[in-house]
C-alpha cells in the first residue's frame, strides 16, 4: 500500500529541525541520493536498503525536482531488498556437501566443525547467487509546511528501520511519533492544555513513557465515541482548521470491529475481539464490565456523502486500513501517466487531509469533554448504558 492506494495504513511523525534557507532542492537531492537504494541483483549481497523514487523504485538519483518534490510535499520511498534462503533448503544442500566430503574422507566418521562451517558458508554463497532479492517498499510523504511526516506502514520493525535511516540522512533533525498525548498537545491550548498536562500520567517526557502511561487517552476516546453512537449522539461539528469549514456537521461512529484487552480470571492478559455490525453491543458491554479496555476499534466518519474509515490503534494512534473516498488513476495509453499520477497524488493528499481534519475535530471534542466537569455526566451515561438503563443526552 502506498500514496496512490485508496486504503492505507499510516504512522505520523512530527519533524523538527532547521531546513536550509536557500537551495533546498540541491540539499534534499544530495541528502536522499547519498543514502539512495543500491541494487544487489548482480551480486551475492544478502540485503540492501535506501531511499528511492515513489514512481520509479529502481531509481535513486533524485536529480529532477518534480519526481520527488510536489508543492510543499517531499515524496519518496524506503526500499529494502533481501535475499533469504529457506532454512530447509540450506540444510538439505549442506547435508549433501557434507556427505560428499565424508565419502572422500573414509577415515572420518563425522565432518569436523571447522569444515562444517566452511561447507555451510560455501553453500550459502552459491545459493545466494541463484536467489533473486525480494523488494519491500514503503512510501513516505513529508509535509514541509506543517512539519508532519507520514510513513505508510504500522510495522514496528519498519518504523525502527525508517527512523534509523532518516536520522542518518538528516542529521540534526528529530522524529517524534504523533501518539495520543502528542496529538492532544497539538490540538489544545490555554486552560485545556493546562488540564491535559495535569492529567499526564507519565513520569517523564520520553516518548515511550508518554505512550505507555497515557493509554487511557485512546481507550477512553474510543469508549466515548462508542457510547455516543449507541446513544444517538453521532453528529459532530468541525472544530479544527483545514479544508472543511469550521462549524460544518459530520457524523462518526464505532462499528464492525472492536478489540478489548484486560486481565483474565486466572491472571495474565486476555484479549477479546467483537466483530460484525452491532445492535445491542452485548459482547462489548460484557467485556467492559469484565474490566477490559478498548485497545482498537474501527471508526467510520461521513460528511456530505463522502466516507472515511479507519481502524485506530489506541496506544499509538496508528491508522490501520485508512480508507478515503476513492481516487482512480487512469491507465489509458492516451493519457500522460506522469501528469495523471501527479494529479492523483494531490487528490489523495486532499482527501487524506480532509479525513484527518475530521478525526482531529472528533478527538478535540472528546478532549474538551474529558478535561472538564462535563466528563462526570458522560461517565454516568456510560455506566447507565452498560447497566441497561435509560441514557439521557449529555449537554
Amino acid at each position: 500500500m502506498g500514496v496512490y492506494a485508496n486504503t492505507v495504513s499510516i504512522t505520523q511523525f512530527a519533524v523538527t529541525g532547521e531546513l536550509p534557507g536557500t537551495d533546498q532542492f540541491q540539499w534534499f537531492s544530495k541528502k536522499l541520493a547519498d543514502r539512495g537504494f543500491a541494487s544487489i541483483e548482480n551480486s551475492t549481497e544478502e540485503t540492501s536498503e535506501g531511499w528511492s523514487l515513489v514512481d520509479r523504485p529502481d531509481d535513486s538519483t533524485f536529480d529532477v525536482p518534480s519526481e520527488f518534490w510536489r508543492d510543499n510535499f517531499l515524496v519518496f520511498s524506503l526500499r529494502k531488498d533481501q535475499r533469504k534462503i529457506p532454512a530447509a533448503v540450506l540444510k538439505s544442500h549442506t547435508g549433501r556437501e557434507e556427505g560428499s566430503f565424508l565419502a572422500q574422507n573414509a577415515n572420518l566418521r563425522r565432518t569436523p566443525k571447522h569444515k562444517r562451517e566452511e561447507i555451510k558458508e560455501q553453500v550459502q554463497l552459491r545459493l545466494l547467487a541463484r536467489c533473486l532479492p525480494v523488494p519491500s517498499i514503503v512510501d513516505i510523504v513529508w509535509d514541509l509546511k506543517n512539519g508532519v511526516l507520514t510513513l505508510y506502514s504500522l510495522g514496528t520493525k519498519v518504523i525502527e528501520r525508517f527512523e534509523d535511516l532518516f536520522r542518518k540522512t538528516f542529521e540534526g533533525f528529530s522524529l517524534v511519533i504523533i501518539h495520543p498525548f502528542a496529538r492532544a498537545r497539538k490540538l489544545l491550548n490555554g486552560q485545556l492544555l493546562d488540564s491535559l498536562e495535569a492529567a499526564n500520567q507519565a513520569g517523564s517526557d520520553a516518548v515511550v513513557s508518554l505512550i505507555r502511561d497515557n493509554q487511557w487517552l485512546g481507550c477512553e476516546f474510543m469508549l466515548w465515541l462508542l457510547q455516543r453512537g449507541v446513544n444517538g449522539e453521532g453528529e459532530f461539528s468541525v472544530c479544527c482548521p483545514g479544508h472543511h469549514t469550521i462549524g460544518e456537521n459530520f457524523t462518526a461512529w464505532i462499528d464492525d470491529r472492536i478489540q478489548f484487552q484486560g486481565g483474565g480470571e486466572e491472571g495474565g492478559i486476555q484479549k477479546v475481539t467483537v466483530s460484525g455490525s452491532q445492535d445491542s453491543y452485548l459482547e462489548a458491554i460484557s467485556a467492559l464490565k469484565g474490566g477490559k479496555r478498548i485497545t482498537s476499534a474501527t471508526i467510520c466518519i461521513e460528511k456530505d456523502d463522502n466516507p472515511w474509515k479507519l481502524t485506530l490503534k489506541g496506544d499509538t494512534f496508528g491508522f490501520a486500513s485508512f480508507k478515503c473516498p476513492q481516487v482512480r488513476v487512469e491507465r489509458d495509453a492516451t493519457v500522460d501517466q506522469t501528469s495523471e499520477r501527479e494529479a492523483a497524488f494531490y487528490e489523495r493528499m486532499y482527501l487524506m487531509d480532509q479525513g484527518l481534519q475530521l478525526f482531529d475535530s472528533l478527538y478535540t471534542l472528546f478532549l474538551k469533554e474529558r478535561l472538564t466537569d462535563s466528563w462526570n455526566g458522560r461517565l454516568q451515561a456510560i455506566h447507565a448504558w452498560m447497566n441497561g438503563e435509560q441514557v439521557d443526552e449529555i449537554h
